[in-house]
């Protein structure tokens, strides 16, 4: 096995509990070896108070070469790096970075667990003391140092993916270090969530006192022997004392490709369904491969902890003579920040439309709970389908209660394989007790709106769509109907009339003679939902200039829009 944190421990430990006899060595060229990388966000912020809960099992035992070599029975070479495969001859050429002692080691079956590095940008400055990256325990060691002694007032992420934002979130919830976030793109989670949901995210990290700057081109980084000093953008210079540097990673496949091995543009190892390589002696799993795409059906480079462990499994099992597969992934994804839980499967709209599908998505606010259960949070979803197909595309949506949300986005990413549609998901049996869910889950709700959209019973004006008309509400081309009850709109009334009128959805069939005509009408209410009901009614007496709000002022609010007063839960 080459490589030790994740995909070739796991492969290792399955093998030997399949065939107790098969003789398994895993070499790395680190000293720390099996961890949890993905919780080094949590030890710089202190969730994790020691960097062994990394390295621990369940049951509090360090996983280091003496633990494999007593309870798993794996012999483990560490500092050790493999510096060639000879196929031919069957074995990996090794040498010890302490020693510099090559050696040879022979293999029946090779597996590839190589994982990924850091992607360093070249930037200049970006190797001056205090500037890390995040990849390994050294650098989580080196960052909690810094903080820890009181050096880090300023602290700049460069990356506003999930790593870079967990990051943000470890140096000033904990730490109060003043922080701000340089992301090129113009959102946070560039990728992973459309700009809409992720303005929710942004206004959560705002409120927390995490400073964003997108659109930036850093140009360089400044300081002497005692550490970085200034950061450098084409707009922007500030001072500050940490620079950690959060752009992604790239697979490490240079190995595989050095012996002849397939990989892909990225430099990811070609692997098959049951993991193999083009060398059918040879594996790989985790960081280093690329998985085919279950949504597109084409491939998708997926480093993930999860993931490494669940090909690790399945390398293992084949290693042992089954014929285990790894069908591809759905995207699945999810992270916490300063308590808002923010998750995803499968393709946003803006990733489905570059991919060339045609593809439309629905907004929808709804409690998580029932509505008269006491703590219940809004939970904000937005679900990607085909318009032709009515397939889904994909999920992601915030919530105050991660749990909550992550079991929504896991439930349809077990549908995800099976190209669900629509109708699957309107349909989809999730456990009912008001401390958990609706009668009628957000989920079923969410699928119902699309299928109200595509049926053209639903005409819906997104967040951004909808500031703009308020926004420029002097031209007088909307008229703003709150269908919501007085205590509700008075505010809005108050600031905004006579563009804000007020028609309360459950009087409107008395109140016909006064809904304004001639003009685009846009239904408000807190959540969307009576603000449907209003447009079906006012469809019946043939008005059909309107559009109805999606999600609702609760939607503008997390949104942050801050033309609107703050509206109460509906």
């Amino acid at each position: 096995m080459i490589g030790a944190v994740a995909c070739g421990p796991k492969a290792g430990c399955r093998l030997k509990r399949l065939l107790p006899d098969a003789r398994v060595t895993m070499i790395d060229r680190d000293d720390l070896i099996s961890y949890g990388g993905c919780g080094i966000p949590y030890y710089v912020s202190g969730d994790v108070p020691d960097l062994k809960g990394l390295r621990n099992t369940s049951f509090h035992m360090t996983r280091d070469p003496a633990f494999f070599k007593g309870a798993k029975g794996i012999d483990v070479l560490t500092r050790t790096e493999a510096t060639a495969i000879d196929r031919e001859r069957k074995n990996v050429r090794t040498k010890n970075l302490d020693t510099g002692l090559e050696d040879e080691l022979p293999y029946d079956k090779l597996v590839l667990a190589t994982g990924s590095r850091p992607h360093v940008p070249p930037i200049p400055g970006i190797d001056l003391p205090g500037v890390y990256p995040v990849g390994n325990l050294h650098h989580a060691e080196a960052i909690k140092r810094m903080v820890a002694q009181g050096q880090v007032g300023t602290a700049a992420v460069i990356g506003a993916g999930a790593t870079g934002l967990e990051m943000a979130e470890a140096l000033a919830d904990l730490w109060g270090i003043e922080t701000h976030v340089f992301e090129m793109a113009e959102h946070v989670l560039p990728g992973v969530l459309d700009a809409d949901v992720a303005r929710m995210v942004e206004e959560h990290l705002a409120k927390n006192e995490i400073n964003l700057h997108f659109g930036l081109q850093i140009e360089r980084l400044e300081g002497d022997a005692e550490g970085v000093k200034t950061i450098v953008a084409d707009r922007l210079t500030l001072e500050v004392d940490l620079v950690i540097v959060a752009t992604g990673v790239r697979p490490n496949g240079e190995l595989a490709a050095a012996a002849g091995l397939l990989t892909d543009g990225q430099g990811a190892i070609v692997v098959d369904e049951h993991l193999r390589t083009s060398d059918p002696d040879i594996y790989a799993g985790g960081d280093c491969v690329v998985n085919r795409c279950l949504v597109t059906g084409g491939t998708i480079y997926a480093p993930s902890g999860s993931l490494a462990n669940r090909h690790g499994r399945v390398i293992g099992t084949n290693l042992a003579g089954g014929e285990a597969t790894f069908p591809g992934v759905t995207g699945s994804f999810v992270v916490k920040l300063f308590g808002l839980g923010v998750a995803k499967v499968g393709l946003g709209l803006e990733r489905a439309q570059e991919a060339g599908l045609e593809a439309v998505g629905v907004l929808v606010v709804q409690a998580d709970k029932a509505h008269f259960y006491p703590d219940f949070e809004l939970m904000y979803l937005k679900l990607v389908v085909q318009p032709d197909t009515r397939r889904v595309l994909g999920l992601m949506g915030v919530c105050e209660h991660g749990d909550a949300l992550a079991g929504r986005i896991s439930a349809v990413a077990a549908l995800m394989p099976h190209r669900p549609t629509i109708a699957d998901v309107s349909n989809l049996e999730v456990p009912y007790a008001p401390p958990f869910a609706s009668a009628m889950d957000i989920l079923n709700a969410t699928a119902n709106t699309a299928e109200n959209l595509l049926d053209g019973r639903l005409r819906a004006l997104e967040p951004d769509e909808f500031a703009k008309l308020l926004a420029e509400r002097d031209k007088g081309e909307a008229i703003f109907v709150d269908v919501r009850a007085m205590d509700n709109a008075a505010p809005y009334l108050e600031a905004l009339a006579p563009h804000w009128v007020h028609l309360p959805q459950e009087r409107l069939d008395d109140l016909m003679a006064q809904v304004p005509r001639g003009k685009k009408l846009v239904l408000i209410c807190n959540s969307g939902v009576r603000s449907y009901e209003a447009m079906r009614q006012l469809e019946a007496e043939g008005i059909t200039n309107t559009v109805n709000l999606a999600g609702g002022v609760a939607a503008v609010k997390k949104w942050g829009e801050p033309i609107l007063p703050s509206p109460d839960k509906e």
